[in-house]
């Protein structure tokens, strides 16, 4: 089966394009359904071409990409695909980016920067999309680049759940890589009911990727610091922040993570750093070699099903974190 139809006129229909196969897999599963026939091919100087092998007429079609390396070419096929489900009388297009593309250019933070969050925002709109939905956005602003309905899920429940078992709360802080996560691991803090405690860092703006971790603010000697972030891209910021939380007396660091970019040189940094556990979700895909025996992937999948199956039956998706219909 390859869609769900209600009485009337509603159809599901659900469409991957090649960046992370095996979660858009694993997401048809848990709707229970298969995705859609779609022929996706690259012409010999790089051009995309996609033809759906289905009809989509009238559809509430969702189409799932991981904007993972190349970004840019990902990107580019999923506009392709919602572009031709336009073009093909879809009633409803719901863009499924569990990693925003571009995300970390939000804002201008020097004159003559691009804000390309917004760009990416406007062109998936031009392209004829009616709503996105994203995982941990770099930031909640971001909601507002897109000129219609954004559901912005949160990876938080997945990663809490698994923590739960292993850590004694107790002994337990949630630590803040930055200042600008801290919003974020105030709800970490009260949700599992431990202390905060953030890290307050320089970055040089003139060299991207590029961090100096200056003082621990809040209770870390002699406990277990979980460190929250929505990304680890080259792990620069983690392991300095882990390397400073030792530094202050914890006794142990474990990394909850979103987004597994693991851009070079992440993989190396993380395997011989002092932090005991690093904790993702599979938003992004893994190749072998950047997997390690400290690393741990949690299925995003589940939560993914679950927000389109609220969007598609017109539920609440906020209640699938607020408990709240």
């Amino acid at each position: 089966m390859t869609s769900i139809k209600q009485p009337g006129e509603k159809e599901l229909m659900f469409f991957s394009g090649r960046a992370h196969p095996e979660l858009a897999e694993e997401v048809a599963e848990c709707l229970g359904i298969s995705l859609t026939p779609t022929k996706l091919v690259d012409f010999a100087n790089g051009e995309i071409y996609a033809r759906y092998l289905e009809s989509v007429r009238g559809s509430d079609a969702f189409v799932i990409q991981s904007h993972t390396q190349p970004i840019n070419k990902w990107i580019m096929e999923q506009l392709i695909m919602v572009d031709a489900l336009k073009r093909a009388s879809a009633k409803r297009i719901t863009v499924v980016m569990p990693f925003f593309g571009y995300a970390r250019q939000d804002k201008k933070g020097r004159g003559r920067e691009p804000i390309t969050a917004r760009l990416i925002a406007d062109i998936f709109k031009t392209a004829g999309a009616d709503r996105l939905m994203s995982i941990d956005l770099h930031t909640s602003q971001i909601q507002g680049f897109f000129d219609g309905p954004v559901d912005h899920l949160f990876a938080m429940p997945v990663l809490e759940a698994y923590l739960k078992d292993k850590l004694d709360l107790a002994n337990t802080t949630v630590v803040s890589p930055d200042t600008g996560r801290v919003r974020l691991s105030e709800r970490w803090a009260d949700t599992l009911g431990t202390p905060l405690a953030f890290i307050h860092k320089r970055r040089d703006l003139d060299v991207a990727n590029s961090v100096k971790v200056s003082e621990v603010v809040g209770k870390v000697r002699g406990r277990t610091c979980v460190l929250i972030d929505d990304m680890i891209d080259t792990a620069g910021t983690i392991c300095k922040a882990a390397d400073a939380l030792y530094e202050q007396g914890a006794t142990n660091v474990i990394v909850a993570a979103t987004h597994a970019v693991f851009s070079d040189p992440a993989v190396d940094r993380l395997k011989n750093s002092r932090i005991s556990e690093v904790i993702v979700t599979n938003t992004l895909p893994l190749s072998e070699e950047k997997k390690f025996d400290k690393l741990t992937v949690l299925s995003i999948a589940p939560l993914i099903a679950r927000a389109i199956s609220e969007v598609f039956n017109d539920g609440s998706v906020t209640s699938l974190f607020e408990g709240e219909a």
